[in-house]
């Protein structure tokens, strides 16, 4: 009872269905969204018969673009306000459905599954992170690759800017940010002056993960690391000048 009960505070489940926060994240460039993807499917090269998973897809913006190309895509994310305005895209070979990442989904069905945006790293515990990765490399075939998107913590240590302002279609987004050993936080402060009484508070909450961290997840789940990227330009990571870390992974078993 008491897991439920932390479960149904979990900040993300909020934060997640809030348009607030699709406004603050995802009314940016959606020609740089394609250009990512264009240059990652020109990485991987995949078939078009390939079957795509796309974890925690929020909106379905990477979802609808891969499945323009002509793959099969399913999108999955935990929040049914994000899925109820993904579906309207859905058709023959794009679908969504409202999923637990940490739940399984679909065992050896996918040729490639995907984590874009740093969605990742917002539970309370490293099992449920973990549980997450296998649910991942369980939808996987055998061979079949997964991305994770994910910050590069070294780097966010050291660039970690503590207070910004962000005006958003006359919208202010207060944002405060600060760390401790395991975790980043920032406490978003929603003003919205035409459509609420009060601010709204949010507080983010993602793990420190490192690459040795995901690679430890990653071989106990059947997964083994392929390539690592440190950019959205595909550059080699570097651990202390890297804004990103993306990891390419196999299921070898």
């Amino acid at each position: 009872m008491e897991e439920q009960a932390a479960e149904k505070k979990s900040w993300y489940r909020d934060w997640f269905n809030s348009p607030y926060y699709h406004l603050l994240y995802f009314k940016r460039d959606e020609t740089e969204a394609a250009q990512f993807i264009d240059a990652l499917l020109q990485k991987l090269n995949p078939s078009l018969q390939s079957k795509m998973l796309d974890v925690a897809c929020g909106r379905g913006r990477h979802s609808i673009h891969l499945a323009s190309k002509g793959y099969f895509v399913t999108g999955i994310d935990i929040s049914s306000e994000s899925i109820d305005d993904a579906l309207q895209f859905q058709k023959e070979n794009l679908e969504f459905f409202v999923h637990d990442m940490r739940l399984p989904f679909r065992m050896n069905y996918y040729d490639y599954a995907f984590n874009f945006f740093t969605s990742f790293g917002y539970f309370r515990t490293r099992r449920e992170h973990d549980n997450a990765i296998r649910t991942i490399a369980q939808s996987l075939k055998t061979g079949g690759v997964f991305v994770i998107d994910y910050l590069n913590a070294h780097y966010v240590e050291t660039h970690l800017t503590y207070k910004s302002e962000i005006e958003k279609e006359g919208i202010i987004f207060d944002i405060t940010r600060w760390l401790d050993e395991t975790h980043f936080y920032k406490k978003i402060v929603v003003e919205d002056e035409a459509n609420l009484e009060e601010p709204l508070v949010y507080t983010e909450k993602v793990a420190k993960f490192s690459l040795g961290d995901f690679n430890d997840m990653f071989a106990f789940n059947g997964l083994q690391v392929q390539e690592v990227y440190g950019d959205y330009q595909f550059n080699a990571y570097d651990v202390k000048n890297s804004p990103r870390l993306m990891i390419v992974a196999k299921k070898i078993k």
